[in-house]
């Protein structure tokens, strides 16, 4: 999974989560997983021209530790932190929380758009426009110019 329990220590405190979810951990996961579910349908809208997908979200989401984008991180974790408010509101100011969630997704949304773009995301390979739509184009990779 992409966010780590840990992870939605920035975002909302532990006494809070503690008291929402009664100690039940799989309230916790399954708020991760929707929120990363969510975070996924945005990145894989993200498309080339020929409409394959731009950015390689199986790595983004598939990376660990501090290989990941701190910024989709906290991203994230804001999403997942709704999902677990939406349960009880114990000293969790719900306003606050949705005007986060909806900032996210606004975010999230510019991302899709192109409007945003975060150069640390691994993208998949552009195709040669000139190619029969097979192989990959890698910039640099072939002599543009031949003068001989």
């Amino acid at each position: 999974m992409f966010l780590k329990i840990e992870d939605l220590g920035t975002t909302i405190y532990s006494y809070q989560i503690e008291q929402i979810t009664e100690g039940d951990e799989n309230i916790l996961l399954q708020a991760m997983a929707s929120a990363e579910e969510e975070v996924r349908s945005y990145l894989s809208a993200i498309e080339w021209s020929d409409g394959r997908p731009r950015l390689d979200v199986p790595a983004i989401l598939g990376a660990t530790g501090t290989n990941r984008n701190a910024l989709l991180v906290r991203m994230t974790a804001t999403i997942a932190k709704f999902y677990v408010i939406e349960l009880c509101n114990a000293d969790v100011i719900y306003e606050t929380a949705k005007e986060r969630y909806d900032r996210a997704i606004a975010w999230l949304k510019q991302l899709a758009r192109g409007e945003i773009k975060l150069s640390t995301l691994p993208e998949t390979p552009e195709l040669d426009p000139d190619s029969s739509g097979t192989e990959p184009f890698v910039y640099g990779s072939r002599e543009k110019f031949n003068h001989e």
